[in-house]
């Protein structure tokens, strides 16, 4: 029987908290070795509600324990040095999105990660959701046609207390930027899963319902993409009550809707509508969503690419190519013109 990869947690904060509770549903493929974090009682709490060892750096842990994967959870702008740091530790590392705040730091990953020989995945668990799958997978035997433009929608909502709640929220140098960033990258990553290589961005931001952040609270994009497809993005944590994400794929033979998790519109003129059932998560454990299940999926997806040698579904690249979008709408919302992706 294979044995189980040993899993440690850099950074116990919300996020590193979220990552313990999947590690531990792992069944088997993964278990809980470690937490690692700076703040040494919030670092010792999660790890004592697990049973596993805490640690104040990376370094010590890789040095004391067995790890086999590190799932990095720390402030954006941290993402880099601790994926780094894993990998010339023989590590193999998840790391949360974004996959840094710069694309320099981007580079340092995959550098690192070639030298290296290891697996690197970046969070992106929406891929794996079963109505984002068939989209893909109906993209790809042609039910929609020619995809011809896209339309994603992150219209979330965070109170004034979500940027106090941490004196890094909000700020341009850690936090690396708002709305999108750190909420709506995820609905981007799904269109440009969906569309293709961008090839330019045209933007606007708006710093409109939060006092004391350094960053935007509403991004709206036009993002034209190499097939000729036109897609349109708005990422929004000004959106009262927040809805959920919602994606539109469009084509010369179909369209298809996902909002709220499921699949909300289907139409082909070549392919019939999928069963109901059949795109509807089961044996869901009790407090879990479809993201929550989704990111348990990820996880056993990356375990498998690293047993098996094959690169995982979600790399490197697809963080780099999310974050340069990201990048580029923050660049043509300051500049007011277009930004071309292909230079």
């Amino acid at each position: 029987m294979t044995e189980p990869l040993r899993i440690a947690i850099v950074g116990a904060g919300v996020i590193g908290a979220v990552h313990a509770r999947l590690v531990a549903a792992l069944d088997g493929a993964g278990v809980l070795a470690a937490v690692v974090d700076v703040d040494e009682s919030r670092g010792r709490a999660l790890a004592a509600e697990y049973g596993v060892p805490f640690h104040a750096s990376a370094v010590e842990a890789y040095a004391t324990e067995r790890i086999d994967v590190a799932a990095v959870c720390l402030p954006s702008a941290f993402h880099a040095d601790a994926v780094v740091e894993a990998l010339d530790a023989g590590v193999d590392v998840i790391v949360e999105k974004p996959i840094d705040v710069t694309l320099a730091a981007a580079d340092r990953v995959q550098a690192a990660e070639r030298a290296s020989g290891r697996t690197v995945s970046v969070i992106s668990q929406r891929r794996f959701q079963p109505v984002a799958s068939f989209l893909r997978r109906s993209i790809d035997e042609g039910a929609l046609g020619r995809v011809t433009s896209g339309v994603v929608e992150s219209a979330f909502f965070r109170p004034q207390e979500y940027y106090e709640s941490g004196d890094w929220r909000g700020t341009a140098a850690v936090d690396g930027g708002g709305a999108l960033m750190n909420q709506g990258i995820h609905a981007l990553d799904l269109l440009l899963w969906m569309l293709g290589r961008p090839v330019s961005v045209s933007a606007r931001t708006g710093r409109l319902a939060h006092d004391g952040i350094e960053v935007e609270d509403v991004a709206g994009a036009v993002i034209t993409f190499e097939s000729g497809a036109i897609g349109l993005l708005l990422a929004s944590t000004a959106a009262f009550p927040g809805l959920p994400v919602r994606l539109a794929v469009h084509g010369s033979a179909g369209t298809a809707v996902m909002e709220n998790d499921g699949l909300s519109f289907f139409a082909s003129a070549t392919a019939p509508a999928p069963a109901a059932d059949t795109l509807v998560e089961h044996d869901v454990p009790e407090g879990w969503s479809d993201v929550d299940m989704a990111h348990r999926r990820q996880y056993l997806d990356v375990i498998d690419a690293i047993r098996t040698g094959r690169r995982p579904a979600i790399t490197t690249d697809d963080g780099r190519r999310a974050l340069q979008v990201v990048l580029a709408v923050y660049e043509s919302a300051r500049t007011g013109r277009p930004v071309d992706l292909t230079e």
